[in-house]
């Protein structure tokens, strides 16, 4: 694990564009055939549209974030067609979820000669349509803003396209004024925020101002490589604790998805919380921390309160773990292999 940035950032770059740099130098040592990601919808720079991109020189066209749902692993079969064997894929945890899956299950083995992922850190997503609702809210002039990320200083991120720049304290943001949907269960119940299936992972959560490379295995150590001295490579930091933000999270979670409304800060206290927090918050490997744990309570909360009870078939056993230091524990019939007489009763004969 390492904080890590390109000596030079990668223009137009998300972050200094390691995950970019790292697609082109498997182009350009022909270690791949065909790089596998998302690009920009040509109709919308937010929505993205999986692509196979087989030069270096047109892999910046995919750089940055998008927002929305695209199936990225439809184009498998056309990489197989078009008779490409060396292959990487960047994705995030649900796709990279699924590709191991494929892989699994299909022998991609036998289409593929060589595979590389490299996996995104996922949080949250929407809907395309959902998120310029979301910048309607933040901003009276949706649609000049080019790039907005939410940084691990607590603040978001906006550009614009005269290149001005804008910072947001996520206290500040609207988020009480999103729909109860705005994100999906899907994503609210998922349990690999560090897109622990990749060969490499590349976020900015436990970075602490630069980004987070998580190397996984010698494939992702061979992909690092790719890099050498294009790489400036430290050990992570950490600072802070993360308890009592975790706490109040699970407290808030718990109520909204019981139905009751969250309980909102006083503006007054708003910008004295805003100053403190990079101070003196969990920060580098502690925000991450606090991250997971969060997405964990908050998997087990709205799977307890959701139509379809699913826990013990959604929640592996080191979630479990995970949420033990905040009072969480499986319930009776919550963990694999244990059925009610309920259930066994109705099953179909």
């Amino acid at each position: 694990m390492y904080r890590a940035q390109l000596n030079v950032a990668l223009q137009g770059a998300q972050w200094t564009g390691i995950t970019t740099r790292l697609a082109e130098r498997l182009l350009e040592t022909n270690a791949v055939e065909a790089v596998l990601t998302m690009a920009s919808s040509e109709e919308d720079s937010w929505k993205p549209e999986p692509i196979l991109i087989t030069k270096a020189s047109e892999i910046a066209n995919c750089r940055g974030m998008k927002m929305g749902f695209a199936p990225l692993l439809a184009l498998l079969d056309e990489a197989h067609a078009r008779g490409y064997r060396r292959l990487a894929v960047i994705g995030i945890p649900c796709q990279v979820y699924a590709l191991r899956s494929i892989e699994q299950q299909e022998n991609i083995e036998q289409q593929f000669d060589k595979l590389y992922v490299i996996g995104t850190p996922c949080s949250d997503n929407t809907t395309t349509e959902r998120f310029h609702e979301f910048l309607k809210l933040i901003d009276a002039t949706p649609e000049r803003i080019t790039y907005l990320e939410f940084r691990a200083d607590y603040h978001v991120e906006v550009r614009y396209v005269d290149g001005t720049k804008r910072e947001i304290p996520f206290l500040k943001l609207p988020l009480s004024k999103l729909p109860s949907d705005f994100f999906p269960t899907t994503c609210r119940t998922c349990v690999d925020y560090t897109n622990s299936l990749s060969d490499i992972t590349v976020g900015y959560m436990g970075g602490h101002g630069q980004q987070w490379l998580i190397v996984r295995n010698a494939r992702g150590a061979e992909l690092l490589d790719l890099l050498g001295d294009e790489v400036e490579l430290s050990k992570p930091g950490s600072a802070g604790r993360r308890r009592g933000a975790v706490m109040g999270f699970k407290r808030n979670i718990e109520r909204s998805s019981g139905g009751l409304p969250i309980r909102a800060m006083p503006d007054w206290l708003r910008p004295i919380v805003a100053w403190l927090m990079p101070r003196v918050g969990p920060r580098g490997l502690e925000f991450a921390r606090a991250r997971v744990e969060m997405k964990a309570l908050e998997a087990i909360t709205v799977l307890r309160h959701g139509p379809h009870r699913r826990i013990k078939s959604m929640i592996p056993k080191h979630i479990w773990d995970l949420v033990a230091p905040y009072d969480e524990h499986p319930r009776a019939q919550e963990l694999p292999g244990r059925e009610s007489s309920t259930t066994l009763e109705n099953r179909p004969k």
